[in-house]
């Protein structure tokens, strides 16, 4: 069942955080499925710009539309991951994604509330649900390149008055986590202080944070045996998760780490086994793998074991 990060965030709001886990293929599809209902978990299943022109955007909404066939217990939000403009129209008129989030945060704060007012007067108005972005996250994921010297914490006085300026539903704010898998290699920190001010000014908000895989260590230690070269990568502290959701973080981003589980899988594989050429066995290696990946996460975040109310309460 496709909802809107917005009923999501009702029902998660200072009790847990849903998981919102990037998408490029089947494999991933179906490993991310499978570990949600092994979890019962509600989620949001996101596509990137990069994703969309990987294959072909409708091929992405096809192995969706199958997927919810497939698993008809599942809840969750289809969502499009940092949006241009133009992106976020596409998305809206297709009639398929259930949120958007337009990213303009690179923009002056200005014209940042203009862009997003513009979306989410047209998202509205088709019934879909808005995240946007205040303050800059360093790191580099796709398209996505800011230097660590570039980054800011969002402020929360600014923070308030674009909530107000805008309409958006969601707000994704820079607390010091950062794209990529090398997010601490500097002096950065979790900076939950920025969300509690954020929340005394606008208390119920539901907030996203972006940039929050874990890196988990043994999954970059695996790789690097296996002929990988991540030297120095470092994530956010998983056990920080259900912390920022009681604060009011509603949604937590994890899309660096499903890369590393994938690229342990195929190195440790095509390692032990160098006379295999069939993808398939392989594949399915890698959606066991993801799919307890996937189940992991959500305990951490709170949301599992919680699908099932969230069903009775959507329905």
């Amino acid at each position: 069942m496709i909802v809107t990060t917005k009923q999501l965030f009702e029902q998660a709001y200072g009790k847990y955080a849903l998981g919102a886990y990037n998408i490029n293929n089947a494999e991933q599809t179906m490993g991310l499925f499978q570990g949600n209902m092994a979890s019962k978990a509600p989620f949001i299943i996101q596509i990137s710009k990069g994703a969309r022109s990987y294959t072909n955007k409708l091929m992405l909404e096809g192995m969706i539309r199958a997927a919810d066939q497939i698993f008809p217990d599942a809840v969750f939000a289809v969502h499009l991951d940092h949006g241009d403009e133009a992106t976020c129209y596409d998305c809206i008129e297709s009639g398929f994604y259930s949120s958007v989030m337009i990213d303009a945060s690179h923009e002056s704060f200005e014209e940042n509330i203009a862009i997003t007012k513009r979306v989410v007067e047209k998202a509205h108005a088709k019934g879909i649900s808005v995240e946007a972005e205040l303050g800059q996250l360093g790191g580099v994921e796709e398209d996505i390149a800011v230097d660590e010297s570039n980054a800011h914490l969002t402020d929360p006085k600014q923070a308030a008055e674009f909530i107000e300026k805008s309409g958006c539903d969601s707000l994704a704010c820079a607390i010091g986590t950062s794209h990529g898998a090398f997010k601490f290699s500097g002096g950065q920190g979790l900076h939950f202080e920025v969300v509690e001010a954020i929340q005394k000014l606008v208390p119920g908000y539901p907030l996203v944070l972006h940039g929050s895989s874990s890196v988990p260590q043994d999954e970059v230690e695996r790789i690097n045996k296996a002929g990988g070269a991540l030297k120095g990568a470092k994530g956010v502290d998983p056990n920080q998760y259900l912390p920022a959701a009681k604060l009011g973080v509603c949604k937590i981003n994890i899309d660096t780490d499903g890369r590393l589980v994938w690229t342990r899988v195929y190195r440790e594989f095509f390692r032990d086994k160098p006379e295999v050429f069939d993808f398939r066995p392989i594949g399915k290696v890698f959606m066991e793998e993801y799919a307890k990946f996937i189940a992991s996460r959500n305990e951490l975040l709170g949301s599992a074991g919680h699908l099932n109310e969230v069903r009775a309460a959507l329905k």
